[in-house]
């Protein structure tokens, strides 16, 4: 990493001559890969390289934020003036009281695993074959898969630092691969098109492309002779890709920022029930190799494994050090921060724990109903929990999956459908920031044709 600490403690020192009360800088250094290929032909391909800095500083109740990809020393003597002018022109906040207390930051930064030195070191051609490769599959796989919009494999690494003024130094590297592939089936002059992919820290985790390829493959083949059903208040399964939405509107909702400002239907619902029995949510920050894992928030704090609901009942909101201010709280750990932005509230691995039945026993228990694969539209409203949006999946007759439906739309409220969680599924697989195994909501209006 180009820019070091020791510049960092040198700019507050500064800071503080010109009458800063404290201020901490967060900075990224790293680059990017991406590919994507159709019909074995390569369509788009770019190698970044970047840099940049953000620079917070406080003047008592009032802060600022600044930032810059150049970190010559001129470029830093001209942030650090603007930084100190904005500062002292913004409004006065008496919540902003400045960087977290040493005390108060992470004293010892695990190792989670969160760097795999095999992504950089891929030869570019290898890169390309490997989105090659997973597009082939695809269309392999079965003669009905006539088209394709391209396989793609993309990475990145980073370094991230973060000082703050009160004398945290905390650093840790960062990589991500990503591979997938979008096949398009056609039959008796109708198109279905759908996707799979894998994104892991660790090369030698993804998923091999021949896997990907096929069930991409087999989920677009699924959706061949879709229709629309009546419209109906039936049962609705959510398969472990579209429940984990659930769980970010759960987050979105949680965020201290919407709860201070009353614009989340679980304002004021702490230690109240908001979900049926068999629903417990943490989220870990310290789970090794895993994509939201960070030794450190994004105001040095340490991260933890956190109940944020505990057998149907809400346990605790996220939180930074401001939004819990605001609420008379002690953050939580999960202050995010972009390079130009101050610290907001993000989950690091948020997921339903398990429960104890298997995907296939959960179907058989509905006589009719929708097993939901895909959802489409932002129909979501988290001040009041009002829920529609399309969707795509499968009718359940006899408890089995009887034909593909679409252009259906379901509907409810996000408080209605956690109350409703009847079962939830053995099947969850930590390979996303956001995850869920299987999940069956007793009751949801479907509308159909």
């Amino acid at each position: 990493m180009t820019f070091q600490a020791e510049t960092a403690e040198a700019l507050f020192k500064r800071a503080k001559a010109k009458g800063a009360t404290g201020g901490d800088i967060l900075a990224i250094e790293g680059d990017s890969f991406e590919t994507q290929v159709r019909f074995g032909t390569v369509e788009k391909i770019s190698n970044a390289r970047g840099k940049a800095l953000g620079l917070r500083l406080f003047f008592g109740n009032r802060c600022a934020v600044t930032s810059t990809s150049d970190f010559s020393p001129d470029s830093l003597d001209r942030l650090l003036e603007d930084t100190c002018t904005l500062a002292k022109f913004a409004a006065s906040d008496e919540f902003a009281v400045g960087v977290a207390p040493i005390n108060e930051c992470s004293a010892q930064l695990p190792d989670l695993s969160l760097y795999d030195p095999s992504v950089e070191a891929l030869p570019m051609e290898r890169r390309i074959e490997l989105a090659k490769e997973v597009e082939q599959a695809a269309l392999c796989a079965d003669p009905r898969i006539t088209n394709s919009e391209g396989g793609e494999f993309s990475s990145s690494k980073s370094h991230i630092l973060y000082v703050s003024s009160s004398g945290f130094v905390g650093r840790y590297p960062s990589s991500i691969a990503s591979l997938s592939a979008v096949p398009v089936a056609s039959e008796d002059g109708k198109m279905q098109r759908d996707y799979w992919y894998s994104t892991q820290r660790f090369f030698e985790l993804l998923e091999s492309p021949a896997s990907i390829g096929k069930k991409a493959a087999h989920r677009a083949l699924r959706r061949m002779g879709a229709r629309r059903v009546p419209t109906q208040k039936v049962p609705v399964v959510f398969d472990p890709e579209v429940a984990g939405s659930l769980l970010g509107h759960l987050a979105g909702a949680l965020s201290g920022y919407a709860i201070y400002k009353g614009i989340s239907f679980l304002a004021g619902r702490l230690g109240q029930k908001i979900a049926s029995s068999g629903v417990t949510v943490f989220d870990d920050g310290t789970l090794p190799r895993a994509l939201g894992s960070r030794p450190f928030d994004a105001e040095g704090l340490p991260t933890r494994k956190l109940a944020v609901v505990e057998d149907g009942i809400l346990k605790s909101y996220l939180l930074d050090r401001y939004s819990g201010r605001k609420l008379g709280r002690a953050s939580t750990g999960h202050a995010a921060r972009g390079i130009e932005d101050l610290p907001t509230v993000s989950p690091s691995n948020l997921y339903l724990a398990a429960g104890p039945e298997a995907p296939e026993q959960l179907l058989k228990s509905i006589r009719r109903g929708l097993y939901v694969t895909e959802l489409i539209g932002f129909g979501v409203n988290l001040v009041t929990g009002d829920y529609s949006r399309g969707a795509v999946g499968f009718w359940i007759e006899g408890g089995e999956l009887a034909f593909p439906v679409e252009e259906i739309t379901i509907a409810g409220t996000l408080q209605g459908m956690f109350e409703g969680i009847e079962v939830v599924g053995n099947d969850l697989s930590l390979n996303r920031r956001i995850a869920s195994p299987t999940i069956k909501i007793s009751e949801m209006m479907v509308a159909g044709g």
